[in-house]
């Protein structure tokens, strides 16, 4: 769709056909790093017994710059901002800011309090974790505990120990999680920007207060912390073998299979660009794809960077992502819950992970020099983005268009909302240049 043109308005509709944890951003360049984000919880019968759902947990890099000027920085052909450090990490929008990271003269209150929760031991509680960061991945943990994942995504999954949870940017887990200790206890629940090539990050570590039934509520935990993961510079999910859904189901043999080669380039004016099979992607806001195959038009040869796959009427795709370069990248597919066949490190070898049953998710970690291999049906006619979630790499260009069944998007009934939000950014851009310096999504 065309973006919402300053001073409209767009009412969304959706069939909420799935449930679980979700979220809503905006898709306008970076836009959403700067807060355009929210949770969203779909209801729905559960697979696991708890005493209460705690909602959702946001975790989430902050940067103190406005993302316009970062954009401008990771865009331009200047080494030193194409590097962008986070400033701060949050647990839903708190965490006391290190003061001493201050150099400018910025203002800077000392005098900032945590997200508080507060819990009963003995009692299982739900938690609905979401990175909705720009670019670190997090690890989550709370101090001396277990947690049981029981989803990722909108996929429940056979229950699971760990100490720490791994979550790239967009996406969801739900835990549970029961209190040990005394009544007037109080645990640091923690979230981690680790690893290399996961993260840059100033101030890396997010917390957040858990409070027992009688601990004050000015209790300030003494808790030491979880040891972190060894940073083996994959950014990696916890394995595929450990990730099994519940619910089973078993992806048919391949109508077509598509390989894609992700790699960062410099461009002849010395800007580094993300592509994938050798393309970046670059939108036009005025001419969105759904709507121009609704009126028939499937092939762009005059836009080759608006990264169409043209999957036709296949039923189908088995897609092999390669990572050609050294950062990791949480992949996202719209429109679907994927089949993850198989990741790592090095080219595919063939083999499926539990075959019978793979993990199912939209959003996967591609590990630097590796792969992901995961397949869909092609059940859900329209226009789907595969991109990296990671905002600054989005902008640069990592993402392709996936069109599904088109002569069936021609015989949509495009909502006139849809039509005329085109018509009002039509008008506002024939009197306002909008500068688009990134990819646009």
């Amino acid at each position: 769709m065309c973006p919402i043109a300053p001073l409209s308005s767009f009412t969304y509709r959706f069939r909420a056909d799935v449930y679980g944890t979700s979220w809503y951003h905006a898709h306008y360049s970076a836009q959403y790093s700067a807060g355009i984000t929210g949770a969203i919880v779909i209801y729905g019968p559960s697979h696991v017994q708890y005493d209460e759902d705690l909602g959702p947990i946001i975790l989430q890099d902050w940067f103190h710059k406005e993302y316009f000027t970062i954009v401008e920085g990771i865009m331009s052909n200047d080494t030193e901002l194409q590097e962008q450090f986070s400033d701060n990490t949050l647990i839903n929008g708190r965490m006391p800011y290190n003061c001493s990271l201050v150099t400018d003269g910025t203002p800077c209150d000392t005098n900032r309090t945590y997200s508080k929760f507060r819990v009963t031991p003995g009692k299982t509680y739900k938690l609905r974790l979401i990175n909705t960061g720009a670019a670190g991945f997090q690890y989550f943990n709370i101090d001396g505990h277990n947690l049981t994942v029981v989803s990722n995504d909108f996929v429940a999954i056979h229950p699971y120990n760990t100490t720490t949870v791994t979550l790239g940017v967009g996406q969801r887990s739900e835990v549970l999680f029961t209190p040990i200790g005394k009544p007037t206890d109080a645990v640091w629940m923690r979230t981690t920007q680790h690893g290399l090539f996961c993260a840059r990050a100033l101030q890396p570590e997010g917390k957040a207060i858990i409070l027992y039934n009688e601990a004050p509520t000015d209790s300030i935990p003494v808790t030491e912390a979880v040891t972190l993961p060894v940073d083996d510079g994959t950014c990696g999910n916890d394995p595929l073998n450990l990730t099994v859904p519940y619910y089973p189901s078993t992806p048919p043999e391949p109508s077509v299979t598509y390989n894609i080669t992700v790699n960062q380039v410099i461009n002849a004016t010395g800007h580094k660009l993300f592509t994938m099979n050798g393309s970046p992607f670059h939108s036009n806001y005025n001419n969105p794809i759904l709507l121009l195959a609704n009126e028939k038009n499937y092939s762009y040869p005059y836009d080759p960077q608006w990264n169409v796959i043209n999957l036709g009427t296949n039923s189908s795709v088995r897609i092999n992502v390669w990572n050609n370069n050294t950062s990791a990248h949480p992949m996202h597919l719209h429109g679907h819950d994927m089949w993850v066949l198989h990741d790592g490190v090095g080219e595919w070898d063939g083999t499926i992970i539990n075959p019978e049953n793979p993990q199912r998710r939209d959003t996967q970690s591609l590990p630097p020099h590796g792969h992901i291999v995961f397949q869909y049906n092609l059940d859900n006619p329209g226009v789907w983005l595969l991109h990296c979630h990671i905002a600054w790499h989005l902008s640069s260009g990592l993402s392709v268009t996936l069109m599904e069944r088109p002569e069936e998007v021609n015989q949509f009934e495009i909502p006139f909302i849809m039509a005329q939000t085109c018509v009002e950014w039509d008008f506002y851009t024939s009197r306002n240049t909008v500068d688009q310096i990134d990819s646009g999504v």
